[in-house]
């Protein structure tokens, strides 16, 4: 199998914290299946409970596109975690001594070609590698918290990783919704926690001097810097910042500043008093509110930031491009020709006040199933940030049945006509599992140059691919209510 090819179905975790438990709600998330080994007796209990909060979020970040769910399973011991595994990701407390141990046992019960990666943080894998026996398939993968739905996961080699280990361990990552940032040499803290560090032990120090509160510090960020930083990271923002003369203009006019003495870049003394105040000062922040309850409300709030981020521009920007890069990726076609639909659970803010699926979603899950299908015959963000796309310029929507609350539903897509021009589509929403319509939806689309504002013939692989499409759907009846209009027929 090679780099571009890796894709491991068994997944084997070692160490079920919040970061493997993440791992491992990611894995299964993706239809992998995950075998965790922790001896602590809580890990089946976190496991399952950081599943559960991600398997909610997904439902909401990736409404009709979530994949078939793989298997959790909490190993007795790790031989029994390691037997099968394709893949390895280990998420040990940060102590060198302790990963270095676990690291050499595990590369000594794997077959040599399984890659192994590790979460930590900032310990350099040319040390964690050293005493291995197959110290090429070692890599650094350090993710952020949550795992399951922050997408940056850092890769970095040591002085023997081996390039296909970096490219087999980034194509398995990428091919899960990640954003993989290659680290271009060790350094110790990788990239993101060397910035998040600076910042944390100015905040301390800012604490320690009485300046600032835990909340203010918070504050100074999610209502300022951290809202651009979502999108823009620091060094675009401060590209704008020097108008149109750019980068150059802003260092000039703002690089005196660097002399003044507005930080510290090293930690204050962790004192007991300090640990205290910060400690007691984050009890008050949190006003009593569980732990449990800001990670609800912050997986929330991460779902809408990245799913409007992945409306911005024709290819989303930031994570939002990440997002659906992801969802095009898996718009796939299915052995009976039809192309892999909307397929969800209705969700409780769908529900209108007569107790089933608003109007207007229908009409949205029905659009989602064709943007599903334009990525699979190649017509997706890309195609349209070339210059050409489809436009919906008919649709006929009929309500047969009732969509409830917590119902698994899914789509069907049939291409019932095409020319040069024109795409005629037909949706057929069921149940999950049924055979009985719960609503369709007929569509006439266009192709359209964006250039000139205007029609145009289809390029030659779309055109070939919706051929497919249609000879393998060839032999399905026409669909009962294809080509219907509204009508009163008038009684005698």
């Amino acid at each position: 199998m090679t780099g571009q090819d890796f894709s491991p179905k068994r997944c084997a975790l070692v160490g079920g914290g919040v970061i493997g438990a993440g791992w491992a709600a990611r894995f299964v998330l993706n239809g992998r299946d995950a075998v965790l080994y922790d001896p602590s007796p809580e890990s089946r209990v976190r496991a399952e409970a950081i599943l559960a909060m991600a398997r909610a979020a997904w439902a909401k970040l990736l409404p009709g596109a979530l994949p078939q769910e793989g298997r959790l399973h909490i190993a007795a011991t790790l031989d029994e975690a390691l037997d099968g595994a394709d893949f390895v990701q280990e998420s040990l407390p940060e102590i060198e001594t302790l990963k270095c141990a676990v690291l050499a046992r595990i590369d000594a019960l794997l077959p040599a070609g399984v890659p192994i990666a590790s979460s930590t943080s900032g310990l350099l894998p040319t040390r964690l590698q050293a005493g291995l026996r197959h110290p090429g398939r070692f890599v650094v993968g350090h993710p952020f918290n949550p795992v399951y739905l922050l997408p940056l996961v850092e890769i970095c080699g040591g002085e023997q990783t081996s390039a296909e280990t970096r490219t087999r361990v980034a194509t398995f990552y990428r091919a899960i919704g990640m954003q993989v940032l290659h680290v271009r040499k060790e350094v110790d803290g990788f990239i993101a926690d060397r910035l998040l560090e600076a910042l944390w032990r100015e905040g301390l120090w800012l604490i320690e001097e009485g300046v600032a509160t835990t909340a203010e510090l918070d504050d100074a960020i999610r209502y300022g810097a951290g809202l651009r930083w979502a999108f823009m990271g620091t060094f675009l923002t401060y590209r704008l910042a020097g108008g149109d003369a750019g980068m150059r203009h802003f260092l000039a006019q703002f690089g005196p500043a660097l002399k003044l003495p507005w930080t510290r870049l090293v930690a204050p003394e962790l004192t007991q008093t300090l640990i205290d105040r910060v400690a007691t000062q984050s009890d008050d922040q949190a006003a009593g509110v569980a732990v449990r309850a800001l990670e609800s409300l912050r997986d929330e709030a991460l779902v809408k930031i990245v799913r409007a981020l992945a409306t911005v521009g024709p290819q989303g920007y930031g994570a939002g491009a990440t997002l659906n890069a992801f969802v095009a990726g898996r718009a796939t076609v299915r052995q009976d020709g039809a192309p892999t639909g909307w397929q969800g659970v209705v969700p409780p803010d769908w529900i209108d006040y007569n107790g089933h699926m608003t109007e207007h979603r229908y009409l949205q899950l029905f659009g989602e199933a064709t943007d599903r299908l334009l990525h699979a015959i190649g017509a997706g963000m890309d195609y349209v940030a070339a210059g050409q796309s489809f436009y919906t310029v008919e649709t006929h929507l009929r309500h047969l049945g009732q969509a409830y609350g917590g119902m698994a539903i899914t789509v069907r897509t049939r291409i019932l006509d095409a020319d040069d021009k024109r795409l005629h589509l037909f949706h057929t929403l069921t149940e999950a599992g049924g055979d009985t319509p719960l609503a369709t939806a007929e569509h006439m689309l266009v192709h359209v140059d964006t250039a000139r504002g205007r029609g145009a013939p289809m390029p030659g692989a779309v055109a070939e691919a919706i051929a497919l499409l249609r000879a393998a759907q060839g032999g399905e009846p026409r669909p009962e209510g294809a080509g219907r209009a509204i009508a009163m027929p008038r009684r005698p």
